[in-house]
């Protein structure tokens, strides 16, 4: 009851339009990775030509990301949004005839890139917004981030499902199509809401004697920092966490003989953890974000001791479902970390930046992967996983504290969590 309070909550928040306005515009950042392999690979006959693709874009989102958020805190949600919406579409039709004429490489890694470089960043975005929304309200803005991380993984789940069923039932080309529909309608849609701020909200900005803002220019908040830093490192740590358990379970599945049941097993990743996310919002508040930190990190070292001895696919299938119940609590509670000691007025481009750190080691941790797969086996990927969730939780367990982790505007207390009222 306390999770579907919270939920409520957020929606009073937010509202509903735009709830699945986001919902829906974020889904082409989830398609657009394994569309594009599946695309280039099948027109080309060259898997690597499909990754070298793949990659371009992912290597480019993750640089494009923390820019493009600054640039929406600077210069507002509507204007940055639409212009990113209109091209991110255009770019993914550029990348499907580039493809379905059977153009040079260098052709299609063009586009592959511009996709990356202009995706409208919704989920960042969105829980920046959510947060301006309420307006310091603690309550409130922990539902609306609880909320949104459930649909990151909704749209992490269904995306590559959408575009796999299309790819076999209808045409590779047909999950990109329907990526550059919805980043075109749904990315326009969720920058026209009311909610979207048009302009950068400072707390701090002062009040001129007639009552007027100052509109003089400030010098920008400093983001890097200390905490900021720990917690890169900890979505990065994840994401290598990411990229190995997709290989792994690819290399496994083929060598029992089942490889199309990757995809399957893999979305058992998103369904475990959206449950889990919703179980999130129902922890009462006594348990602070540095114990949940703390906690989710030592859950994701638990789940994958496991991996490399799953042998058959109900033991992989139990395996990765285990390992999904850690992701949503710990993406949940470093973005609400990152809400805490984060500048407000450079929270878009904050939250953008977790994201490249997740997207860019997921690359790496997938390259790293498939080459231990190549030389060790099937299982090695894993054991890179539990290497990655080893570091997290001794990261986490040794730097997650109220004291590091106190928000900006309060001063650290040492122990709020367990502080009782009197």
């Amino acid at each position: 009851m306390a999770a579907v309070a919270s939920f409520r909550t957020a929606v009073r928040l937010t509202g509903r339009g735009v709830l699945l306005w986001s919902l829906l515009g974020r889904l082409p950042n989830a398609m657009c990775p394994i569309g594009s392999l599946l695309l280039v690979s099948h027109n080309s006959g060259s898997v690597w030509r499909g990754s070298a693709v793949a990659g371009a874009l992912a290597v480019s989102q993750a640089v494009a990301g923390p820019p493009v958020g600054r640039l929406a805190d600077r210069r507002g949600q509507r204007r940055v949004g639409l212009v990113a919406a209109a091209v991110n579409a255009l770019a993914i039709l550029a990348l499907v005839i580039a493809s379905e004429q059977g153009l040079p490489l260098p052709w299609q890694l063009a586009p592959a890139a511009l996709i990356g470089l202009s995706v409208p960043l919704i989920g960042p975005l969105s829980r920046s917004r959510w947060i301006q929304l309420a307006r310091g309200d603690r309550e409130s803005g922990a539902a609306a981030i609880s909320l949104d991380g459930i649909m990151d993984e909704i749209s992490f789940t269904a995306g590559p499902a959408v575009v796999g069923a299309l790819a076999t039932l209808v045409d590779p080309a047909a999950g990109m199509v329907l990526g550059a529909a919805l980043a075109g309608v749904c990315g326009t849609l969720f920058a026209l809401h009311p909610t979207a701020p048009t302009a950068p909200t400072a707390p701090d900005t002062p009040t001129a004697p007639d009552g007027a803002r100052d509109r003089r220019p400030r010098p920008s908040a400093r983001l890097s920092s200390t905490p900021f830093a720990l917690l890169l490192a900890g979505m990065a740590l994840l994401g290598v966490c990411f990229g190995s358990v997709q290989v792994g379970v690819t290399a496994t599945t083929a060598e029992l003989g089942r490889p199309g049941a990757a995809g399957l097993l893999y979305g058992l990743i998103g369904l475990t953890s959206s449950f889990a996310g919703v179980a999130t919002a129902a922890l009462p508040g006594r348990y602070g974000l540095p114990l949940r930190l703390k906690a989710g990190a030592v859950l994701l070292l638990a789940a994958s001791v496991p991996l490399p001895w799953t042998g058959t696919l109900t033991g992989l299938a139990l395996g990765v479902g285990f390992l999904g119940v850690a992701v949503a609590p710990q993406m949940i509670t470093m973005f609400g970390l990152t809400e805490r000691t984060a500048p407000a007025e450079r929270l878009g481009e904050a939250m953008a930046a977790l994201v490249s750190s997740i997207t860019l080691a997921q690359s790496g941790g997938t390259v790293l992967a498939g080459w231990l797969a190549d030389r060790h086996g099937p299982a090695a990927p894993f054991l890179l996983t539990g290497a990655a969730a080893a570091a997290a939780a001794l990261l986490a367990l040794a730097t997650a504290t109220e004291t590091r982790y106190h928000r900006r505007d309060h001063p650290p207390t040492r122990h709020p969590a367990t502080a009782t009222a009197p």
